[in-house]
Parts: structure tokens; C-alpha cells; sequence
């Protein structure tokens, strides 16, 4: 590749590879201001580069960090604070990461902390050494804005997906599958139990399929459509219209 056609804009890359501690993650270029771009790294961070300030971008412009509850640290924290997904909120104002727990929404203006954090799947918490043993806790799930920057949607397992209303904090699960993929079907809300009893129409955290993953996730810029992938079946779903 020609390095002068294709110049480095960010290297972290340390003179030796044994000293590596931290990778990048994702990246993505601000949607109405061309000099600015973010990138996420495997120790949970974020940097806003601006290219006006320098060519090279190793010194960031801003730093978002949440910090970590030293009560609640343990060995998979590293793991599961890395981030798998960055994307700009369609204003501008706004940027959405994705961590494997949970999506946190950042202010621009604000790096000491996220204004607001869902949690996607916590009842997962309890299943962090299977999920390191099976190497699912390495997936990497991405997250989507809607066409107005109101609502949120990102993927999970047992071809489970999460969206998240931003004005009114109501969230919902929905499962993509053959029957909910026929015409004119109605996607049903599913929950999951994680006590001793469960309700008829919950399913129990142990039984869910750890093989069906919804990785990747898009939604329409103006309409209330929604494409999502879950292994090598890709599902489109529409609001009901009347």
C-alpha cells in the first residue's frame, strides 16, 4: 500500500509488539464536520481527533472515560469494557458506543462520563466465565442510531435484539426468526426469567442459544425500517402501517 496515498492518522502501534496493551476497536468520522473523527480501543476509551489540529493524531482532542467501580472489578472487566461499536448520533451532538454489557450514549461536551447507559443484557453478568470459555465474551456487537436520533438499537443472543427509547427510557426485546420473517407476522416483545419460576412467555437465561447472535444491526436514515443479521440469515422489519 502506498503510504503517501494512504497516510497514518492515528498510530499506537509501540516499537515493541510485546509492550501492547490496547488495540483500536472502531472508528468513525463526525457526520457534518469532516475534520473530526472518533476511534474506541480495547481499554474502554474514546478519542475525538480533529485533523485541523495535526496530520498525525496521536494526542486526541478529547478523552472519554468512564470511571470503573473498584468494588465491582474483576478478571473479565478489562474484557468486557472493551468497546465493539462507535457511531455519531445523526445531529452530530451526540456519540453511541457499545461495550458487551451495555450501550452508553456520550455528549459531546461532557468525557467524564456517559448521560445515558442501557443495560442490553445484564442478566449475562452471572455468565461471564462460560461466556470467556466458550469465547463468546470476545463477540463484537454493533449498535444503530434511528432516522431522529430518539431510539436505539443494538443486538444480543438467542437472535435477540434490544432497541431503547430515549425520550421515554422504555426499552423492548425482539426476536428475529423464521416465523416473526413471514409477511405481515408481528414481532412478539420477549423477556427473559433468570429466577426459579418463569412466567409462560419468558425464557430462562439458561436456555438461551449462545450460536444465535445478532451482530450486526442498521437502521433507515428517514424510515422505520430496520435490517438486522443473525448468522447467515439477514431480516428486514417495518413498522405496522394502517
Amino acid at each position: 500500500m502506498n503510504r503517501s496515498v494512504f497516510p497514518d492518522i492515528v498510530d499506537i502501534k509501540p516499537a515493541n509488539m510485546e509492550e501492547l496493551t490496547e488495540v483500536i476497536t472502531a472508528a468513525e468520522c463526525h457526520p457534518l464536520q469532516c475534520n473530526v473523527f472518533v476511534y474506541s480501543s480495547s481499554k474502554g476509551t474514546i478519542r475525538l481527533c480533529d485533523t485541523r489540529a495535526a496530520a498525525l493524531c496521536d494526542r486526541q482532542s478529547k478523552f472519554f472515560e468512564e470511571p470503573e467501580d473498584p468494588s465491582s472489578r474483576s478478571f473479565f472487566s478489562e474484557i468486557i469494557s472493551s468497546i465493539s461499536d462507535v457511531k455519531f448520533s445523526h445531529s452530530g451532538r451526540y456519540m453511541m458506543t457499545r461495550d458487551y454489557l451495555s450501550v452508553k450514549v456520550w455528549d459531546l461536551n461532557m468525557e467524564n462520563r456517559p448521560v445515558e447507559t442501557y443495560q442490553v443484557h445484564e442478566y449475562l453478568r452471572s455468565k461471564l466465565c462460560s461466556l470467556y470459555e466458550n469465547d463468546c465474551i470476545f463477540d463484537k456487537f454493533e449498535c444503530c442510531w434511528n432516522g431522529s436520533d430518539s431510539a436505539i438499537m443494538t443486538g444480543s443472543y438467542n437472535n435477540f435484539f434490544r432497541m431503547f427509547d430515549r425520550n421515554t427510557r422504555r426499552d423492548i426485546t425482539l426476536e428475529a426468526s423464521r416465523e416473526s420473517s413471514k409477511p405481515r407476522a408481528t414481532l412478539k416483545p420477549r423477556k427473559v426469567s433468570t429466577g426459579g419460576k418463569r412466567k409462560k412467555d419468558e425464557i430462562s437465561v439458561d436456555s438461551l442459544d449462545f450460536n444465535k447472535k445478532i451482530l450486526h444491526t442498521a437502521w433507515h436514515p428517514k424510515d422505520n425500517v430496520i435490517a438486522v443479521a443473525a448468522t447467515n440469515n439477514l431480516y428486514i422489519f417495518q413498522d405496522k402501517i394502517n
